[in-house]
């Protein structure tokens, strides 16, 4: 399986409500570019993986990747044509929850156009809206 946390206290959450800006994760910390979200959603496991291959295919062994963002959020689903009743469905996949700042992603170690067509690739694959940011310099 892929992306999911080893273990947690709970199997099944509720949905909850994604409120307000990303304050904490909104800067890009550990490459010189990144992709910042721009809407609040969820983002699944397999959404996060086909991002990573997209962009390290096209990055070709240059550079390094970060992922800045993990699903540890179950969500789970009832079969279809199940009747109403019998309890809360199994966990179906695994989802991070993103605010509008939060950077999903982050490049180093290559020129700048590279780096935006390898992000833009992988903004392809992720279900919010996006923006190209770079690192903040010092003056």
């Amino acid at each position: 399986m892929g992306l999911m946390p080893k273990r947690v206290k709970h199997r099944k959450e509720q949905k909850g409500v994604i409120r307000g800006n990303a304050t904490r994760g909104n800067t890009v910390s550990f490459g010189e570019y990144g992709l910042q979200s721009l809407q609040r959603g969820w983002i699944s496991a397999r959404q996060i993986e086909a991002g990573r291959v997209a962009a390290t295919h096209f990055m070709a062994g240059e550079g390094k990747l970060w992922i800045r963002i993990f699903p540890h959020k179950p969500v789970s689903k009832k079969p279809a044509e199940t009747r109403m009743g019998k309890g809360k469905g199994e966990v179906e996949l695994w989802v991070a929850c993103v605010k509008p700042g939060t950077i999903l992603y982050e490049v180093g170690g290559l020129p700048e156009t590279v780096a935006k067509d390898a992000l833009v690739r992988t903004a392809h694959k992720l279900p919010v809206k996006v923006r190209f940011v770079s690192r903040r310099q010092a003056i």
